[in-house]
């Protein structure tokens, strides 16, 4: 069984309702079929029946027994109106911004269904900017208590690969954070091997990355690195967490022997932690693309409730892969 087939697993143990709000999207509302069959999670569409009906038939795609809203008839609407308000009228928001606000983007009705218990999460980004996506998630469900930041990670599986948890990886923060601070990007790992934990039940082995591996080059880049692995062991002691290291010597023994021999880490790297986006966006795409890995996200982390994101570039494939994930996220 595939790793993505032992998370659909997870998912059917316990299924929750997870929302689909671009059904002007023909790769949604295929994935929201597939789901829905395979009793991988409860599916709710957002927007107007007549309209996904529409476009569903174009490809003969099967919606039956998919719970569709549409926020102009929905009697669920008038009090999601007057909720988003009373939550955002002290930053300003009137109740005429508030209506236009859930009528006009989907993806804020969907967060606030969220917000009053009646779904366990979202998936989007397939035809909408990360931006887009994450503004009302932060605006509406907000944080975790006690998360530092907001961070998104990719759900990378190598095939053929003898490294990381037998070619699972998670590469974060690779959708998110442009150039974390040190103190972030110890906050970054934390949360990664969290989420490491929850969606393989095994141990995480966290590396932060860099060109230098233990002091092998200097330069206030690398210095960054070294602090937050610094902060890492002092305030996150129940995760093992390493570094600077570079790749090789994150992730391969022979290497790691030679570069880091005092590390627990160096070697055996399941969770990588890029200094930078710019470094964690590259790093994901030669993967996926050289490699032919599956690559799942960017999957959040640190929202209260999970709202993900999509690749725009996603496949039906991708977007199944994220609800089951997003489903196993909801079931903690």
């Amino acid at each position: 069984m595939s790793f993505i087939d032992e998370i659909k697993t997870r998912a059917k143990q316990n299924i929750k309702r997870i929302i689909l709000p671009e059904s002007m999207d023909i790769r949604v509302l295929k994935a929201a079929s597939i789901c829905q069959k395979e009793q991988i999670a409860k599916i709710t569409l957002i927007g107007k029946e007549d309209e996904i009906s529409s476009l569903a038939s174009k490809e003969d795609i099967d919606l039956s027994n998919i719970e569709i809203i549409n926020p102009y008839t929905s009697n669920l609407t008038d009090k999601l109106i007057n909720d988003l308000y009373e939550l955002r009228k002290e930053k300003g928001l009137t109740i005429e911004e508030a209506k236009k606000l859930l009528l006009e983007d989907y993806m804020y009705y969907a967060c606030m269904l969220v917000q009053n218990d009646l779904a366990d999460g979202v998936v989007s980004g397939a035809c909408h900017s990360t931006a887009n996506t994450l503004r009302p998630a932060l605006q509406i469900i907000k944080t975790e208590k006690d998360c530092k930041l907001v961070s998104a990670f990719f759900l990378m599986i190598v095939p053929n690969c003898e490294y990381g948890y037998n070619g699972t990886f998670i590469f974060s923060d690779a959708g998110l954070e442009q150039n974390p601070t040190p103190e972030r990007l110890a906050a970054i790992a934390a949360s990664s091997a969290k989420s490491f934990e929850l969606l393989t039940n095994a141990k995480p082995i966290t590396a932060l990355l860099s060109h230098s591996t233990m002091g092998s080059a200097k330069h206030a880049d690398v210095d960054k690195v070294v602090e937050a692995v610094k902060i890492a062991k002092q305030e996150y002691k129940e995760y093992l967490i390493d570094g600077e290291l570079q790749l090789d010597a994150a992730i391969v023994p022979e290497v790691a022997k030679m570069k880091a021999p005092n590390s627990q880490v160096a070697g055996h790297a399941n969770v990588l932690i890029f200094p930078d986006l710019d470094a964690g966006n590259i790093g994901y795409k030669l993967v996926q693309r050289l490699a032919k890995a599956e690559s799942y996200g960017p999957i959040t982390q640190g929202i209260r409730k999970p709202v993900n994101d999509l690749s725009r570039g996603c496949s039906v494939e991708d977007i199944v892969g994220v609800v089951a994930i997003t489903s196993v996220q909801a079931q903690k």
